[in-house]
C-alpha cells in the first residue's frame, strides 16, 4: 500500500473524494463552533464577512494542499520532500502531522461528549429539565473522570474502526453513508426550527447583516473561522488529495467542498437560532450554546425529544467524519514512509492518540488545577497550541511553498484534470495565493496569539 510501489489506493471517483473532504471539513467547527461564534459576533454580518474570508483565505490553501497531494501521491512530509528535495520545506509536513495528532487528542474529548449527549437524548434524559438542571447534568458528567474517559475511548474506537478498513471500504464508504444522512437530518432540523412560533427573529439574526455590530474583532474572528472550518493546515487535505486520480479536475472539486461545507455551517445556524429565539434564549451563549442551552431548548419544544436525538446524532457523526481525516494523516505517513501495514498503523496511532488525549479529558475534573501554557488547562493549552500556532503555521508554509517555491504556474497546471479546465481568472488567483492569503494567515496568527495573552 506504500506509495513507492505503485499500489497506492485511490478514491473510487471524484464524488467519493468530495464527500470525504466535506466530511473532514464539516465537524464540530461547523455545527458547534460556527453557530456560537456567529452568535457572539452579531449574526448575519459575521456570516457575510466569513464567506468573503473563505474565498480569500480558506479556498487558496485548500487548492494548494489538494494539488500538492494529488501531484505527488504522498503524505504531507513525502509530498513536500518530493517537490523540494534536500530542502527544509518538508518540515511543514511534520507540523501538519503533529497538529493532527494534537487536535485529535483533545477533539476526542469533545467527541466523547457528543456520543454521551446522543445517548442521553435517545434515553430522553433532557425531558422537562430547566437550563439550570441541564447545566448541572453537564457539570456532573464532565467532572466524572471514569465516565468521560470511557466515552472518549468509545469515540476513538469508532474512529479507528473506520480507518482500519482502508480508504474505499472504510473512509469513503462511511462518508457516502453519513454525509447524505447528515444533510437530511439538517434539513429536518431546519424545517422544524423555522416553523416554530417566533422563529422569525432567529432567521433574521443569521441572515440579515447588522453592520453596527461589526468591529475589527468580528473580522479577525471571521478570518480564523474561515481558516479552520475547511480543515486546512493539518495535512488532512494533502493526504486526501494524494488519493485523487489525476484525471479529475481539482478546481471543480474544491468548489463543491467550499460550497457544501459553508452551506452546512449556515444550515446549522438556521437549525439553532430560530429555536433559541423562539423560546426566548440569548444567541451569544458561547461554547455552552450546544451542550447547555440547546438541550434546554429541545426540552421545551413540541416533539423536542426527537429533535434532540437528531441534532446530537448529527453532531457526533460530524465529529466522527472529521476525526477520521485527522487520524489518517499520521497513519498514512507511517504507511508511506515506514511501510507499516494498515492494521498495525491504525492500532498504534489511534492508541497513542487516545493515551495523549486522556489528560485533556481529565483536565475537566481531577487535573483541573494542572496548568499549561499561559496558565490554561491541559485541554485549552493543546487547543491553543494547535489552533493558534500549528494550523496557521502549517497553512502558511503550504501557501508560501505553492506561491513562491513550487510556482503558481505549476500549481495551476497540476490542478487541471483530463478536461483541461483550470481556475477562471488565473492572474487574480496568482495574486491572491502569493500575496493576499499569506498576509491574511499572518493576520490570523497575530490575532489569535495576541487575543490569548
Amino acid at each position: 500500500m506504500a506509495s513507492n510501489n505503485g499500489s497506492r489506493e485511490q478514491w473510487s471517483g471524484k464524488f467519493g473524494f468530495i464527500l470525504a473532504s466535506i466530511g473532514s471539513a464539516v465537524g464540530l467547527g461547523s455545527i458547534w463552533r460556527f453557530p456560537y461564534v456567529t452568535g457572539e459576533n452579531g449574526g448575519g454580518a459575521f456570516v457575510m464577512i466569513y464567506v468573503i474570508c473563505v474565498l480569500l483565505l480558506g479556498l487558496p490553501v485548500l487548492l494548494s494542499e489538494i494539488v500538492l497531494g494529488r501531484s505527488t501521491q504522498r503524505n504531507p512530509v513525502g509530498a513536500l520532500r518530493k517537490q523540494a528535495p534536500n530542502t527544509p520545506w518538508f518540515m511543514g509536513g511534520f507540523i501538519g502531522i503533529i497538529a493532527s495528532i494534537i487536535i485529535l487528542s483533545f477533539y476526542s474529548t469533545v467527541g466523547g461528549w457528543t456520543l454521551y449527549y446522543t445517548w442521553e437524548a435517545i434515553a430522553n434524559g433532557f425531558h422537562q429539565l430547566s437550563i439550570n438542571g441541564i447545566e448541572a447534568k453537564f457539570g456532573s458528567f464532565i467532572s466524572n473522570p471514569a465516565t468521560t474517559v470511557i466515552w472518549q475511548a468509545l469515540f476513538m474506537l469508532l474512529t479507528m474502526g473506520v480507518c482500519i478498513f482502508g480508504l474505499q471500504n472504510g473512509i469513503e464508504r462511511t462518508n457516502k453513508f453519513l454525509m447524505p444522512l447528515l444533510g437530511l437530518m439538517l434539513i429536518i432540523l431546519v424545517i422544524r426550527a423555522v416553523t416554530l412560533p417566533g422563529s422569525g427573529e432567529g432567521i433574521r439574526f443569521i441572515l440579515y447583516p447588522d453592520w453596527s455590530s461589526v468591529s475589527i474583532t468580528t473580522i479577525f474572528e471571521a478570518l480564523g473561522m474561515a481558516f479552520f472550518s475547511l480543515s486546512v493546515g493539518a495535512g488532512t487535505m494533502i493526504t486526501y488529495g494524494s488519493f485523487l486520480s489525476k484525471k479529475e479536475s481539482v478546481p471543480s472539486a474544491i468548489g463543491n467542498i467550499v460550497l457544501f461545507s459553508t452551506l452546512v455551517s449556515l444550515a446549522a445556524g438556521l437549525a439553532i437560532f430560530p429555536a433559541v429565539f423562539s423560546l426566548g434564549y440569548e444567541p451569544n451563549a458561547g461554547p455552552a450554546l450546544v451542550f447547555i442551552t440547546l438541550p434546554s431548548v429541545f426540552a421545551q419544544m413540541p416533539i423536542g425529544s426527537l429533535s434532540a436525538v437528531l441534532f446530537f446524532f448529527l453532531l457526533s457523526m460530524a465529529a466522527l467524519t472529521s476525526s477520521i481525516s485527522l487520524l489518517e494523516v499520521p497513519l498514512r505517513y507511517l504507511e508511506d514512509e515506514h511501510q507499516l501495514n494498515r492494521k498495525t498503523g491504525t492500532i498504534l496511532t489511534g492508541g497513542l492518540i487516545f493515551l495523549l488525549g486522556i489528560p485533556s479529558t481529565l483536565s475537566f475534573n481531577i487535573l483541573s488545577d494542572t496548568k499549561g501554557l499561559f496558565g490554561l488547562t491541559i485541554f485549552d493549552s493543546l487547543d491553543f497550541l494547535a489552533s493558534n500556532v500549528l494550523l496557521p503555521l502549517g497553512g502558511l508554509i503550504v501557501i508560501l511553498f505553492a506561491g513562491w517555491k513550487w510556482g503558481m504556474n505549476q500549481v495551476l497546471r497540476e490542478a487541471r484534470g483530463e478536461d483541461g479546465k483550470g481556475l477562471p481568472a488565473q492572474p487574480f488567483w496568482v495574486f491572491i495565493v502569493r500575496w493576499v492569503t499569506p498576509l491574511l494567515i499572518l493576520t490570523v496568527f497575530a490575532f489569535q496569539i495576541l487575543s490569548s495573552l
